[in-house]
């Protein structure tokens, strides 16, 4: 039980970081929130046959829900951290790199599976956008981690 609740909190801090580098990023080069959660919660919706309403009640919904599954990716993601490291304590840059790359494939791999995205045809923009609130993610839940063992 320990492990699980220590890496829901550092997966939590993590999340808040990346949602600080994210926006930060967005007001510095003042570009528009991405569309991709929302999106895959429409292709999910539409593959599960699972309605959301109408008009602007369905795009709160898929806002919201896109949102949601950031908050699940960065609590899976360092779940999968502590249990791969139970009973480890693996230095700052493999810790810190394990949880970034956890939390970018939980990210970009189901969003790739479900064709709303293919990280292979990104610009540089969009890989810097990609991986430095990732980052901010692996460096602030690495901490987070270490400092509740």
């Amino acid at each position: 039980m320990h492990t699980l609740v220590k890496s829901l909190i550092a997966g939590a801090a993590g999340t808040s970081a990346l949602n600080i580098a994210t926006y930060l990023d967005m007001a510095i080069r003042a570009r528009a929130a991405s569309s991709t959660p929302s999106q895959a919660v429409e292709k999910l919706t539409d593959l599960t046959d699972i309605s959301l309403g109408d008009g602007e009640q369905a795009d709160n919904r898929k806002e919201a829900l896109g949102a949601l599954l950031g908050y699940a990716t960065g609590a899976g993601a360092a779940l999968c951290y502590g249990l791969l490291s139970s009973g480890r304590r693996p230095s700052w840059p493999v810790g810190v790199s394990a949880l970034t790359a956890l939390a970018m494939t939980g990210s970009n791999a189901p969003l790739t599976a479900l064709g709303t995205t293919d990280p292979r045809e990104w610009p540089a923009s969009a890989w810097v956008s990609d991986v430095i609130p990732h980052l901010a993610y692996g460096i602030t839940a690495y901490v987070a981690y270490e400092l509740l063992s």
